[in-house]
């Protein structure tokens, strides 16, 4: 699914009113990740264990990341696996957020050059 939304910006913004704004929206955004967090079914090491037995296997979260350009898995306990998804969403937003910055910043730059130009 892909959304594009157009967001009105005022036309007198300047630089520093964006990195205003994007650090003001950034300090509520903690804590961050990257990565995915799944829930994987996985057989243990036991003998005659009567999950395994049938399939079923045991639930365990796994947060799929990034570190050093090499993609690792790192286990995650039930009881923290709703703070990494938040994380995770937070660091969706920043992603986004990012993006709005940067469209913005180019605005205001293209903006105060014109604005000096006619000077």
């Amino acid at each position: 699914m892909c959304a594009i939304v157009r967001i009105d910006m005022p036309s007198d913004e300047t630089p520093q009113d964006i990195g205003r704004w994007f650090t003001a929206i950034v300090a509520k955004l903690w804590p961050v990740a990257e990565g995915s967090l799944s829930l994987r079914r996985c057989p243990c090491v036991r003998e005659n264990c009567q999950a395994c037995a049938r399939g079923e296997g045991h639930p365990s979260y796994v947060l799929y990341a990034r570190r050093g350009g090499r993609r690792v898995s790192i286990y995650v306990p039930d009881d923290v696996a709703p703070k990494i998804e938040r994380a995770l969403e937070n660091g969706r937003r920043l992603q986004q957020l990012i993006n709005e910055a940067g469209v913005r910043y180019v605005d205001a730059v293209k903006q105060q050059r014109t604005a000096k130009s006619r000077k």
